[in-house]
């Protein structure tokens, strides 16, 4: 596929301000899909950087279209990681004629790029986007989980228009349906309706709120490494550390602790996109919230430079294996514990006819649901994967 027919160049000047950036700043590193050049080659490359300016979908953030080169700004300025893999920023995609021909372009190049074993990182544009960012798996054949860091479900109602504020129903009831499992990582409960958290129960999806995850963000890392699509919302961040938002309130994330969040994800071998949404430099003073997003993809990208491609395999020598018995709900579970990264997963049985399943039955955890089974205690990301098993 030509997946340059989506993008438009980058003006590296008006980005770069008339800076010359040294040698080792991430400015000169990444190669550009730059204006009077050729499209730039992504074979050996390890991230693809795409700016989408489409913010139709966008409710009462204005400007978010114009963020993407705004990051850039700041991204380009951050000292590199060494030469350790090639990343490639392809440019920008231009809102279409309508807002599904901008859909259309995204998940055309998810698509391929996740084919080709190539990261993207989309720099949005609102969160509707990671509508279009999940229809990029649609011809993968696989399940697929959805992280999200938002201090929202962004459900909305059936009848609805597919926004930032929809976008997950629209996910949820797509068909085919290949999502797997959603988690929301730090929602506000005074932001969510109780209906909508009585409908994530339901359906065994996963959701934390933020003051129970602030309180122990370690225990943050098991869940994004488990997704395989990771979407940053930045209004999950506090106004004080990121104002360009105009939905960001009081509470939220710190920057330091968005930006740990986005280092588990690089870290995670299983995460294969991720975007960061809903950044408008209209409302944003001195550009704080655009250095902050090319901070955190700072930090994604070191992630990635320490993957340690350490999967579960039970005969593997790297890995220990315990095997812990539940008296009361007379459950074994098997843990696995890498001796590369000292991370745990857990095993959940699934029925021999659903191969489907397979990719999802080693559950990532932390050595707190360790103890948890230890203590003859059911781990509730155990639980909650075996009901959607079974």
């Amino acid at each position: 596929m030509d997946i340059s027919v989506f993008f438009k160049p980058l003006d590296i000047d008006e980005i770069s301000e008339g800076i010359e950036y040294q040698p080792s700043q991430l400015g000169t590193s990444i190669k550009k899909n730059i204006i009077n050049a050729d499209f730039p080659s992504v074979e050996e490359c390890r991230i693809a950087i795409i700016g989408v300016k489409e913010g139709r979908g966008s409710i009462v953030n204005h400007g978010c279209s114009d963020g993407p080169d705004v990051i850039r700004r700041h991204l380009y300025k951050l000292w590199g990681l060494g030469n350790l893999f090639q990343i490639v920023d392809l440019g920008n995609i231009e809102p279409g004629h309508r807002v599904e021909d901008t859909y259309f372009a995204l998940s055309s190049t998810i698509e391929y790029l996740v084919k080709v074993n190539i990261l993207p990182v989309i720099l949005g544009g609102g969160q509707d986007l990671t509508f279009a960012n999940y229809k990029g798996y649609q011809n993968l054949e696989q399940l697929v989980n959805l992280v999200s860091i938002d201090a929202d479900f962004n459900l909305g109602f059936i009848d609805d228009e597919l926004d930032a504020k929809t976008y997950l129903s629209k996910i949820i009831l797509y068909q085919p349906n290949y999502l797997f499992n959603y988690s929301n990582i730090g929602y506000q409960t005074y932001f969510v309706e109780p209906a909508a958290i009585e409908l994530m129960q339901k359906l065994f999806f996963d959701s934390y709120r933020l003051g129970l995850v602030r309180a122990n963000l370690e225990e943050t890392e098991p869940i994004v490494r488990n997704a395989d699509i990771v979407s940053f919302d930045i209004s999950a961040v506090r106004n004080s550390d990121a104002p360009g938002n105009a939905n960001a309130g009081p509470n939220g994330f710190t920057g330091e602790e968005f930006c740990q969040i986005a280092r588990y994800a690089g870290l995670s071998d299983k995460v294969t996109s991720v975007g960061f949404y809903e950044y408008s430099p209209v409302f944003d003073d001195r550009e704080v919230t655009a250095h902050l997003i090319a901070q955190a993809l700072w930090c994604f990208i070191e992630g990635v430079s320490q993957r340690k491609n350490d999967l579960p395999v039970s005969s593997h020598p790297d890995f220990l294996k315990y095997r812990v018995f539940v008296n009361e709900s007379k459950h074994e579970i098997v843990f696995y514990k890498s001796n590369k990264s000292d991370r745990w997963w857990m095993e959940v049985p699934y029925p021999n006819n659903k191969s489907k399943y397979e990719r999802h039955h080693l559950v990532p955890c932390s050595y707190t649901d360790y103890q948890i089974a230890c203590n003859e205690g059911m781990p509730d990301r155990w639980w909650q994967t075996y009901q959607k098993l079974i």
